[in-house]
């Protein structure tokens, strides 16, 4: 037997260090994070619509939206575009809802359809692999609907119904009240829903504005997720001779504020509990203040740790929470504080809502107390960049309020270099009691 010697074998030394657990780790805050904002591709279809695309995440699915020029701003009768974009999905002239519905979910997809004031919009959540599958019915619903009388009479129903419950709710009756002071009833942004409102709407007009703004309408189109190496061809496939990136018409957006600023409603004679809303007009995105006013609002109102929860809701304990935003309005904005408390301390909640706004004012914030704010806002910001889905909905929060990448990039550095003089400035500026309306509601 001939034995074979076997192969030499060079064995090579490793140094492993191990971490000295005596030694306490370094901690970073968030305010010193670069946060980048991820790039996403940009590209036209045949027809010249807008497409945002981020090719990124670990899972093999992929989000879809177009977002329809569609909004509230743009109906002749109140409720129409809700209307026509949530019986988008109720009918074809090739499938009934069952039929619609019965299609995405065999497929493991959802399709979303929402109304706001500037957009409407219509989202598809799926898996990669079924993409072509889905997008030849999403096509059909977005020039194929048909609206059907008994859709359009189920809707009217039911929508009735829930404006009959919701309407017994002090805190749902003040978020309508609040906007009609703000803008004035006829503005886009205080319209309300209203039984006679769904009465009077009919099919025709339903057609004629789907035809309008979704059919001849102006669409702009966010994707992200594991996108296929021929996405643009695919998406050119299905829409690329759609008329989506026709002009619309310009919408009336006179703001006509109520000339008082106090408001005492009784909606419910035995409520128990009030809802109490105090707001003011407030600038757009493009305004120069708007980045650092956010600061300023975080630390008044706008998370867990602001001011008014100290006071209110862990010292006083008038309520359980309570909060200070400003809306997410395109064209104009306002500036919110918003609570529901018993209906015997509403009174004393806004009295001490006051005082927080007369301390801003008058008194510097200490350099902790801003540090803290400044690493939520941060750590939040870092937060909405994880995974593709967060991160195209920042970039279409950019493309619909016409900023681009530089904003963001401004607004990280307006967080971590805003003063506590430019603070207690602002806080002058704005946070004045004489501007703000006020509005309890029991």
């Amino acid at each position: 037997m001939k034995i074979t010697a076997a192969p030499y074998i060079t064995i090579q030394k490793i140094n492993f260090q191990m971490t000295d657990r005596r030694i306490t780790p370094t901690i970073k805050d968030a305010v010193h994070f670069d946060l980048k904002l991820k790039q996403c591709d940009q590209f036209a279809l045949d027809n010249g619509a807008k497409v945002y695309a981020l090719n990124a995440g670990a899972e093999e699915v992929i989000m879809l939206e177009f977002v329809f020029s569609a909004g509230n701003c743009y109906e002749a009768n109140n409720l129409v575009a809700a209307a026509t974009n949530y019986l988008l999905k109720n009918g074809t002239s090739q499938r009934n809802a069952f039929q619609i519905n019965e299609h995405f979910e065999y497929y493991g997809a959802y399709l979303n359809r929402t109304c706001l004031n500037e957009t409407a919009t219509v989202t598809l959540h799926c898996l990669s692999k079924h993409l072509k599958e889905l997008l030849p019915v999403v096509r059909e619903l977005l020039i194929e609907s048909i609206f059907p009388e008994d859709e359009l009479g189920i809707f009217k129903q039911n929508s009735k119904q829930r404006l009959s419950v919701n309407l017994q709710k002090c805190d749902f009756v003040a978020n309508r009240l609040i906007d009609v002071y703000l803008y004035g009833e006829g503005h886009p942004y205080g319209k309300f829903s209203k039984n006679e409102d769904y009465d009077a709407l009919n099919s025709e007009d339903l057609k004629s504005f789907y035809k309008d703004y979704y059919v001849n309408g102006k669409a702009v189109l966010f994707t992200a997720g594991k996108l296929p190496p021929d996405f643009p061809s695919i998406l050119n496939q299905f829409f690329g001779d759609l008329k989506i990136s026709q002009p619309v018409n310009q919408y009336n957006n006179t703001r006509m504020a109520a000339t008082e600023k106090k408001f005492r409603i009784i909606n419910d004679q035995k409520g128990v509990q009030g809802a109490i809303r105090l707001a003011r007009p407030f600038p757009n995105r493009h305004h120069p203040d708007f980045q650092k006013v956010m600061v300023l609002n975080n630390l008044f109102g706008g998370f867990f740790g602001s001011r008014l929860m100290a006071n209110i809701r862990e010292e006083k304990g008038y309520t359980y929470g309570i909060h200070s935003y400003i809306q997410n309005h395109v064209q104009e904005s306002a500036w919110l504080v918003s609570t529901e408390a018993g209906k015997d301390v509403c009174e004393a909640t806004i009295v001490e809502v006051y005082k927080e706004m007369e301390l801003l004012r008058k008194e510097l914030v200490d350099d902790e107390e801003l540090l803290l704010v400044k690493n939520y806002m941060m750590g939040t910001n870092l937060g909405d960049l994880d995974g593709p889905f967060h991160i195209i909905a920042r970039w279409k929060t950019l493309v619909l309020n016409n900023l681009d990448e530089r904003y963001f990039y401004d607004s990280m550095n307006a967080i971590k270099s805003v003063s506590p003089e430019e603070i207690r400035e602002l806080a002058n500026k704005y946070l004045q009691q004489q501007d703000f309306f006020e509005l309890v509601v029991i």
